[in-house]
This record gives C-alpha cells, sequence and structure tokens, in this order.
C-alpha cells in the first residue's frame, strides 16, 4: 500500500530567487523531530544568504522504520530540486540514495530549530562553505581540462 501523499506550494508575500532549497523532517515547522525513513512531513524553505521563506510542504502516510525501502522513492521525488535534508538520523540506504540525487543529508539533534538551523547555514554561507555547500551554490572551482596536457609538456626524468 502506497502512503497518503500531498504536496503544498506557498505563495510568499515576499518572492525572492532562493539559492537554494533546503528541507527540514518536522511535523510542526518549528523543530527537526522526525528520522528520514518516517518522517510524515518535509518542509521545505528556499534562502539565500539573507532571507527565507517557506516554499513547500509535503506530507506522507503513517511511515515506519521498518527498512523497508519502498517508502522512500516518494521521499525522494518530493526532495527533488533540494540541495539538503535535515532531519534526526537517516539510514545508510537513504544517505546513498540522496546523495545519488545530490542532496546531501544532514543529521540535527531532536528540537533542534528550523529558524537556527536555517540561520547557522546562511551564516556558513556567508563565511566558508563546506564543500557540499559550496557546490549547492556553484562555487566550486571546476578542474582544469587541461591539466594532463600540461603534465605531458612537464619533462620527466625516469
Amino acid at each position: 500500500m502506497k502512503p497518503m501523499t500531498r504536496q503544498l506550494d506557498v505563495l510568499s508575500r515576499y518572492p525572492f530567487d532562493p539559492l537554494l532549497k533546503i528541507a527540514f523532517a518536522s511535523t510542526d515547522r518549528t523543530q527537526i523531530n522526525q528520522h528520514f525513513g518516517s518522517a510524515r512531513s518535509f518542509f521545505i524553505y528556499g534562502l539565500d544568504c539573507d532571507h527565507y521563506d517557506l516554499l513547500a510542504c509535503s506530507q506522507f502516510g503513517e511511515l515506519l522504520e521498518d527498512g523497508r525501502e519502498d517508502k522512500l522513492a516518494i521521499k525522494m521525488k518530493a526532495l527533488v530540486g533540494c540541495a539538503a535534508v535535515y532531519s534526526q538520523a537517516c539510514g545508510a540506504s537513504a544517505a546513498k540514495q540522496l546523495l545519488a540525487r545530490g542532496i546531501q543529508p544532514l543529521k540535527a539533534p531532536a528540537g533542534s530549530l528550523i529558524r537556527e538551523l536555517i540561520r547557522d547555514l546562511q551564516h556558513t554561507m556567508k563565511t566558508r562553505p563546506s564543500p557540499w555547500l559550496a557546490k549547492a551554490m556553484g562555487q566550486c572551482d571546476k578542474p582544469d581540462e587541461s591539466r594532463f596536457d600540461k603534465m605531458a609538456a612537464e619533462e620527466w626524468l625516469e
């Protein structure tokens, strides 16, 4: 049986073009209080270095922490376009699937406040983004495609 799902897209009074979309496993839009696999809802926020706003809420039916992976497909679909998802915990298989889709799984202690996690993330965006965050922000350096040509042109001693 497939879990009941609904997606609510939020119209903002102050529209802005978010740099990132970040999801939070929460039942109350205030704190992290769900394990990824059994999360009943994700709240998806758009943010840049100075602003954030709720973009969407995805809700799922009753999901147990039973190790069954068929429930993950619908969650992966709900997170398309997100750079990261915060939850209390995330199983290895789910984490692998998230990373394969370019979504960084992030663990937060139960009760962590979403607004504080967003503020911390914004501060990190302004100061020194971690590798996954820099990549999500489009700031990573692309590898120098000519590096092999440069190495071949060097003098080699045998």
